[in-house]
């Protein structure tokens, strides 16, 4: 071993353990504190401790010892907001389908499809997975009324025994009767969407029976 080489590793043992403390140190320091502030109807609450009715708000982030500000948190969503969500992110995920199913027809009608069952294997995709949504949502709301109507009915029960409703009862009849109205939205639209596609496999039939000369423009 060279003297260079010696002299290096002699510098790293003896540093070594001023490393490892320093390390230690750094692992063994507090969290740096923050603020938190929230809104309470019309008053604004800040404080270094959030209480356990503040934790769905949405509030912001501040450090204790500088003040600035750290981030932001958004507000828990309710059941009826998830469920809204639920039926944004499916509307989404249809739409993006039938403009790929549009441009890839548009493109390629003439070249491609030879007849028009073949045309009509482009839409099978979309066709499965409405198909899939509506028996789905029809499924969750069966299931969704039955449980609803065995809720009630045991309420009910109680209320003619002369026995108050226990307050968890009561809200697992509101959060079954906002899912089960939040399914039917959802079916309703699945079920709308389906017809809507049937319209246009229709109108996409008679633009390419039009470029085939078979037929006339729907659209004259």
């Amino acid at each position: 071993m060279s003297r260079i080489a010696t002299t290096i590793l002699i510098g790293l043992l003896l540093a070594a353990p001023s490393l490892t403390a320093h390390a230690q140190r750094g692992s063994n320091e507090p969290k740096p504190k923050k603020l938190y502030c929230w809104n309470k109807g019309a008053e604004r609450i800040c404080s270094d401790a959030l209480p356990q009715d503040a934790v769905n708000n949405a509030r912001e982030e501040f450090s204790a010892s500088s003040g600035l500000r750290r981030g932001e948190v958004e507000r828990t969503l309710t059941e009826q907001e998830r469920a809204d969500a639920a039926v944004i992110a499916a509307q989404r995920q249809l739409d993006l389908a039938a403009e790929q199913t549009r441009q890839r027809t548009e493109q390629a009608m003439l070249s491609t499809y030879e007849n028009e069952d073949d045309l009509r294997r482009v839409f099978a995709e979309r066709t499965g997975i409405l198909d899939n949504n509506v028996q789905t949502a029809r499924y969750n709301v069966a299931s969704l009324r039955d449980a609803l109507v065995s809720l009630l009915g045991t309420a009910g029960d109680r209320e003619l025994g002369g026995k108050a409703v226990a307050d968890k009862q009561a809200a697992s009849i509101q959060q079954r009767h906002a899912e089960l109205v939040a399914q039917r939205r959802m079916q309703a639209s699945f079920e709308q969407q389906r017809q809507a596609l049937d319209v246009e496999i229709e109108q996409t039939l008679q633009r390419y029976r039009l470029l085939k000369g078979v037929g006339t423009d729907p659209r004259a």
